[in-house]
This record gives C-alpha cells, sequence and structure tokens, in this order.
C-alpha cells in the first residue's frame, strides 16, 4: 500500500491539542482584525465632532482603508505563496497592530489617514492568510465548522467595537479604540510568534523532510484514523490548465456578490429602517441586535458547510436572502420590519463565513492558495469601495426595491459562478465531506 501523502496525514488526523492552541492564536488576530475594521464608525463621529477630521477628510479615511485592504489582500497573496505563510502571518499583524498604536499619537488627521491605509493593508493580509492557515492545518471532515468559527471570531468585532465605543470613548476620545485594536493586535503577534510553518506548504516546495518531521510532532497530540480518505486531495496534484483562472473568477465573483451584501444592504439597513418609518433610536439599537444576528450566522455556516456541502449551502442561503429581503422591502410593519431584518442577517453572514472562510480557500491548492485567496479578496475589496456610492441614489430614487435589484443581480451572479464556473473546483464544494 502506498504510504499516505502529507495532506493524506493530515486529513486523517483527530481535533487534538495542536489544533485548539492553533486555532486560539488565529481567532485571536482575527477578532482584532474585526475589531479593528468596525472602529472606523465610532471613530470618525468623535473626530468629526471635536474637530480634528472635515467630512472630506473622513471620506477619505474610509477610502485608504479599503484601498489598502485591496493591496494587502493581494501582495500577501503572492509573497505568502513564494516565502511561506508563518512569515507573512507574522508580518501583517504587527503592520496593522504597530500602525494603530502610532494612531493615538497621530498629530493631524492627515497622518491618521496615512496610517489608517497601513492597517488596511495588515488587515487585508490576515484575511488571506488567517483562513488559508486553518484551511491548511485542520481535518477536511471538520475543516468547515473550525473556519465558521474563525469567522465568528471576525464578526465579534463588531458588537466588541460598538460595546467599547460606549463604555469608554465619551470620557477617553477616539483615541481609545485604537488602544484596545493596536495593543489587542500586538498581544495577538507575541502569541503568534511560535506559530509553525504549514506541512502543506513545505511538501509543495520540496522540503519533505521538514514537513514530515512538523507533522509527526502534531501526529503525537493525538490519534488519526487508519483509514486514508479515498478522495485524491487537491493539494496534492497540481491544477490544470486553466482551472486556476476559472476558479479565481469564481471566488472573484463570490466575494463580489457577499462584499455587496456587507456594504450596499447590512451597512445601510439602520438607514433603511429610518426611511420605512423607524425612530434613529430603534435603528441604532437594531444595528447591535444585527451584530448577534451575525454572530449566529457566521456559526451555522461552518456547520451547514460540513453537513450539506459548500455549493449547496451556498446557494440555498442566497436564494433565502432575496425571499427575505423582498418581504423586508415590502413592510412598514413596526414589529415585522425588524424582526424580518434580523433573520435576513442569518443567511447573508452564512454566505461570509462559507465564501470568505472555507469555499474560495478551497478552490485553490497549496501552491497557488495564497495568491488565488488573495485575487478574490483584492476583487471583493474593489467592489466594497464603490457600492455604498450607488446605494444611497438608489435608495433615494427607487426605495428599497432598487436596493433589491442590486442584492438580487449580485446574489444571482454569486450562484452562477459557485454553481457553473466553480463546479467541481473545490474538493468538497459540491457533497457534504465524508471519509
Amino acid at each position: 500500500m502506498q504510504n499516505p501523502t502529507i495532506s493524506e496525514r493530515l486529513d486523517r488526523l483527530s481535533i487534538n491539542a495542536f489544533h485548539k492552541r492553533l486555532f486560539a492564536v488565529v481567532a485571536i488576530g482575527m477578532f482584532f482584525e474585526g475589531f479593528d475594521i468596525y472602529l472606523a464608525a465610532s471613530v470618525l463621529g468623535d473626530t468629526f465632532k471635536s474637530g480634528f477630521s472635515t467630512l472630506a477628510q473622513n471620506g477619505l479615511f474610509i477610502s485608504a482603508t479599503f484601498v489598502g485592504m485591496t493591496l494587502g489582500a493581494l501582495g500577501s497573496g503572492f509573497i505568502g505563496d513564494k516565502i511561506g505563510r508563518n512569515k507573512i502571518y507574522q508580518w501583517n499583524l504587527l503592520l496593522f497592530g504597530g500602525a494603530a498604536v502610532a494612531s493615538i499619537f497621530a498629530p493631524n488627521m492627515t497622518w491618521l489617514i496615512f496610517l489608517r491605509f497601513l492597517m488596511g493593508v495588515g488587515i487585508g493580509a490576515e484575511t488571506v492568510v488567517g483562513y488559508s492557515l486553518i484551511t491548511e492545518f485542520f481535518p477536511a471532515p471538520v475543516r468547515g465548522r473550525w473556519l465558521g468559527y474563525i469567522a465568528t471570531a471576525v464578526s465579534a468585532g463588531l458588537p466588541a467595537s460598538a460595546l467599547c465605543a460606549y463604555l469608554f470613548l465619551p470620557t477617553f476620545g477616539w483615541k481609545v479604540m485604537f488602544v484596545f485594536g493596536g495593543f489587542g493586535a500586538l498581544i495577538a503577534w507575541l502569541l503568534r510568534r511560535e506559530l509553525p510553518e504549514s506541512p502543506r506548504w513545505l511538501a509543495s516546495v520540496g522540503r519533505s523532510a521538514e514537513a514530515d518531521a512538523l507533522l509527526s510532532k502534531i501526529e503525537s497530540y493525538g490519534t488519526s484514523s487508519p483509514a486514508v480518505s479515498s478522495v485524491k486531495a487537491a493539494d496534492d496534484v497540481l491544477l490544470e490548465a486553466g482551472t486556476f483562472t476559472r476558479n479565481a473568477i469564481a471566488g472573484s465573483v463570490a466575494l463580489m456578490a457577499v462584499n455587496t451584501l456587507i456594504y450596499g444592504f447590512i451597512v445601510w439597513l439602520p438607514t433603511f429602517m429610518v426611511g420605512q418609518g423607524e425612530t434613529i433610536a430603534k435603528s441604532s439599537a437594531f444595528a447591535l441586535v444585527m451584530s448577534i444576528g451575525g454572530l449566529i450566522g457566521s456559526f451555522a455556516g461552518g456547520w451547514l458547510a460540513d453537513l450539506a456541502g459548500r455549493r449547496a449551502t451556498i446557494i440555498t442561503a442566497g436564494l433565502l436572502v432575496i425571499v427575505l429581503a423582498s418581504a423586508f422591502s415590502g413592510t412598514n410593519d413596526p414589529f415585522y420590519m425588524p424582526l424580518l431584518g434580523f433573520f435576513l442577517t442569518l443567511p447573508i453572514y452564512v454566505l461570509v463565513a462559507v465564501l470568505f472562510a472555507i469555499y474560495v480557500p478551497e478552490l485553490f491548492n497549496t501552491t497557488t492558495r495564497l495568491r488565488g485567496v488573495g485575487l478574490c479578496n483584492a476583487a471583493g475589496r474593489a467592489v466594497s469601495i464603490f457600492v455604498p456610492l450607488a446605494i444611497g441614489p438608489t435608495f433615494a430614487a427607487y426605495g428599497l426595491s432598487g436596493v433589491l435589484v442590486i442584492m438580487s443581480v449580485a446574489i444571482f451572479a454569486m450562484i452562477g459562478a459557485v454553481g457553473l464556473i466553480g463546479k467541481g473546483a473545490a474538493r468538497y464544494a459540491s457533497s457534504p465531506v465524508t471519509r
């Protein structure tokens, strides 16, 4: 019998102490990535109120964030495939943590915008490498749920940021938000310094002896299944000609669609509620409840991806978003509108978890994973720059029905990409993961 490959040995492992420690270290960094993304709303309100910034500068602050995230996603993908996951993962966390701490001492808004750009570069890289690292270490049969937990950690950054702003910003001002985000990221960097290199990547670049030694150490923490999966690991073969391009297109369209849902709908939901007749107080309270829906949806997405399959989960959740969004846009009832809005966040964040954390990283083998994920994330981030500019005028001119058209087009494009372009692209894309 042929000896199992590095990928097959990793996939037949049971979750052990090594996996749990790795998960904790990655999850802490990803949590502060989410925290840093979401702190913009509270920071900009206070900088404007205090006269530190103008409205135009606030717009540049937001744009600098997304431009940095786009470049960070692209750069980390190509560099990470070249020099390894470990080095790029150390660098990106140090960059956005260090820039956040430096923001405390920014003498003016121009410097704060520049530092926010650097934070964006680090955050964009964190998203690419964090999800990919879990993909390469965790066994395939349970990988989806653990990636879903990571996505939940990112989503937890929103309520945590809102709570910190509520408790501390009125007393200490906007700089306190960078104290929490920056020092939290640097603590995560210290915990991450002993993070090992990916055995899959080591094997893919010919460093098989190092990969075997590291994997033997990981195997010593727990038990392995005696049966090796009969499914040929995508990590053990090169993608055939044209497959990388096809998969990159599928992943890019999918992430462009889900970013349209986030920045074209989720972020605007409180505004839509006010436009439908609710008070600002009620819409603000709903924003907090909505963040809880994000946690539930992200958590559920990982489990559903393992139980029902990646593609089935994505397509079903996408169709459910259209149905619930249609119901939401057609009601002004003060009871049903927030209720429908809450339930609408659930399938949207199922899509966020499955697409960002699970489906897209699995479209590529080890040799091309980071550059593929980086390209897809860069495409998604680019959309997040422009979509909000179109939503305001659309809502003003056509109401929620106009916004629903934009959402529906994005979702059907996503379903087409996942169902057709990406057909068979991911190792476990079309069916539940079994041994």
